[in-house]
């Protein structure tokens, strides 16, 4: 088959939006490049106006945005963004949510319910993404959700690289918080050696948001160190309630590793106080010092973001920087 062939300059542009500009300039810093100058303020009734400082047009726009409180507005915000780049005639834009917005409500509990992360990735599309990048999804069915490609990254090899580390030669438990997540935790044990795998069995009110009992565990923790994963951490209850019930069955040592720290009130105060001997996450969102714990250790996202924006702008593979595991 004949080819037609174009010799085509592209050019990378990383656009920032206000709600996390610092891991934003990490990641323009591993990608020795500087990120698109912006203009982007509130009107006084909570509008939300941005331009780009510079052309974007016939350009790879890679707009990142964390989604900390407030998120609907840095949504917006993230919406607007790329809306603005289409207009500006940019070549594809790829949307960069190292937290997906709404992640949790990716299926329906009850009848009347909204699945609003399908209608997050509608909303990007009809915005004008070609592509979506994010983190540690709370499911990997998001993925469908989205008419286009989505590179979901993964963090584990991060947070696992590190836990080694700390806990050495140590009978190392690797614990799920329930049961949706084993298959995870499967992920981490490999990660780890080949760790058994134990789960904490809770309970949940459905129509109480924030709120679930942690009952009991399952599995051999007594005497060991217990490495409890999850995918996020809000107001840290059901995680703080996880530490104590693998602590009353006999856990020498837990740590705590998550992606992302949402850290919802009070969730520093319980995961300080909760007797986890580390917390290990990463800095997709934001934490102010107000936040930050002497038993806090923060992992930069930045690198990995950094190398999977490369891979996507020279049509590489998102796929290699896991081992071809993705």
């Amino acid at each position: 088959m004949s080819e037609l062939s174009y010799n085509v300059d592209k050019k990378l542009v990383l656009a920032s939006g206000r709600a996390h500009p610092e891991l934003a300039e990490e990641v323009a810093r591993c990608l020795n490049t500087e990120l698109l100058p912006m203009s982007a303020y509130d009107f006084a009734n909570g509008e939300i106006y941005v331009r780009s400082g510079e052309s974007v047009r016939g350009k790879e726009v890679f707009i990142i945005q964390a989604h900390p409180a407030p998120l609907n507005n840095w949504l917006m915000e993230q919406l607007i963004m790329v809306d603005s780049m289409k207009r500006a005639s940019a070549r594809r834009i790829t949307v960069v949510a190292p937290f997906y917005p709404y992640a949790r409500q990716d299926k329906k509990g009850r009848g009347r319910e909204p699945i609003s992360a399908r209608l997050v990735a509608d909303l990007y599309k009809t915005a004008g993404a070609d592509r979506i990048m994010s983190v540690d999804l709370h499911t990997a069915q998001i993925q469908g959700f989205f008419d286009g490609p989505v590179d979901h990254l993964f963090a584990i090899p991060l947070l696992a690289g590190h836990i080694r580390k700390v806990v050495g030669d140590d009978a190392v438990t690797v614990v799920s918080p329930d049961t949706g997540r084993v298959r995870v935790a499967e992920q981490w044990a490999e990660r780890l050696g080949g760790a058994p795998l134990a789960f904490v069995h809770k309970s949940r009110d459905l129509t109480v948001p924030n709120q679930a009992v942690s009952k009991t565990v399952v599995g051999q923790v007594a005497g060991r160190t217990c490495v409890l994963i999850d995918d996020m951490i809000d107001t840290g209850g059901t995680i703080a309630g996880a530490v104590r019930v693998l602590k009353d069955a006999g856990a020498k040592d837990v740590i705590i590793a998550a992606t992302h720290a949402v850290f919802s009130d009070p969730a520093a105060e319980r995961l300080a106080n909760c007797g986890a001997r580390e917390v290990v996450v990463t800095d997709t969102l934001p934490i102010p010092a107000a936040k930050r714990f002497p038993t806090l250790t923060v992992l930069s996202i930045a690198p990995l973001l950094a190398r999977a924006i490369k891979e996507v702008f020279e049509d590489g593979s998102v796929t290699s920087l896991f081992d071809g595991n993705a």
